[in-house]
């Protein structure tokens, strides 16, 4: 979407479900999407939308079963991830394509030091010896910020705060200069100055390295600052993708409307008052053959109930699956409540 850099990752059509016994959960519904080297792709939505699941999916990280993957495809280096042998797989997991999870405390192994956590993917992946490693693990923690790192590479995760836990997650995801970093909402369980920090670091380490990384979170408001494209996905379904600024100035998606709307943000000196998306999320266990944001929509025709919306261009380098004109229903909308 009018970035001259190459594309590294092409992500075709892809499609996951969980089998369980409650019946078949649509996970990832036909998802779709480019990442250029050295750009951040921002993926937004609420929890259960489909974001981690197309991640996990791309590095064939999901437990098989009840997951599995039905359809698409994930070339990375002109090779079909998901088509690739586990040998192949091991290759880029962790090597060319890092990945910094949600909760560190769950990810980090307790009874190990991070030090030695932080190395294994270095003597894996690049063959040094140990004491090259942990060279290289020092020098890893301190560009992530930890203070005395030679002196803290044999302590135990519980001996780091929840930040610096998260930047040893962040070490380990770098330690080989992988050319994409995907990060799973790292910053959810930290405190707003400890969020701050960590995207600024993740922004440093981009530009340092030349690294595209892929950003997951629920908060709109994080992305602004950091991403160049975004993605919003809603069910297992991509419903807007646009520029950052233009998803911003120009919303078309009536569910980004919604995300945007319960932002706080200062107009002038007065806070907006915030809104709310009525409603609750979909049923997964559903297949819709309508538009999945149709009950919860304020601008809902008859047409939405009948076929789920394909994406489609709106204006330039900007896409949405939705068969509303929101540009027109709203000055209807503002119209009718004048007269």
């Amino acid at each position: 979407m009018g970035d001259d850099r190459p594309v590294i990752l092409e992500v075709r059509v892809l499609v996951t479900r969980f089998h369980t016994p409650e019946g078949v959960v649509h996970a990832v519904n036909g998802v779709s999407f480019d990442l250029h080297k050295g750009e951040t792709l921002g993926i937004v939505g609420e929890s259960g939308c489909g974001k981690t699941v197309t991640m996990l999916s791309i590095l064939r990280l999901l437990p098989e079963p009840p997951g599995k993957i039905e359809g698409g495809s994930a070339a990375f280096q002109g090779k079909d991830l998901l088509q690739a042998t586990n040998h192949e797989l091991r290759a880029v997991r962790g090597g060319q394509i890092g990945m910094i999870f949600q909760d560190p405390m769950s990810s980090l192994n307790p009874v190990m030091p991070v030090g030695k956590q932080v190395a294994e993917p270095i003597v894996e992946h690049l063959g040094l010896t140990r004491a090259q490693a942990r060279r290289r693990v020092i020098d890893l923690l301190g560009l992530v910020g930890i203070p005395q790192a030679k002196e803290r590479i044999n302590d135990y995760p519980h001996q780091f705060s929840g930040g610096m836990r998260q930047r040893v997650m962040i070490a380990m995801a770098l330690s080989c200069n992988p050319q994409i970093l995907i990060a799973d909402e790292p910053t959810t369980a930290l405190d707003v100055t400890i969020q701050a920090q960590i995207i600024e670091l993740v922004k440093k380490l981009r530009d340092e390295f030349g690294m595209a990384v892929i950003w997951i979170t629920h908060d709109l408001g994080i992305i602004a600052g950091l991403a160049q494209r975004v993605i919003v996905m809603y069910s297992g379904y991509i419903v807007e993708h646009a520029g950052v600024r233009d998803l911003y100035a120009n919303p078309r998606h009536p569910y980004t409307v919604g995300l945007l709307g319960a932002l706080p943000r200062l107009n002038g000196q007065e806070m907006r008052r915030l809104t709310n998306i009525d409603g609750r999320p979909p049923d997964m266990l559903e297949d819709p053959v309508y538009c999945p944001f149709a009950p919860r929509c304020q601008h809902v025709v008859e047409k939405c109930w009948g076929e789920n919306p394909g994406l489609r261009v709106v204006r330039e380098n900007h896409q949405i699956a939705c068969w509303v004109d929101i540009v027109q229903a709203v000055q209807a909308m503002e119209l009718s409540r004048d007269g």
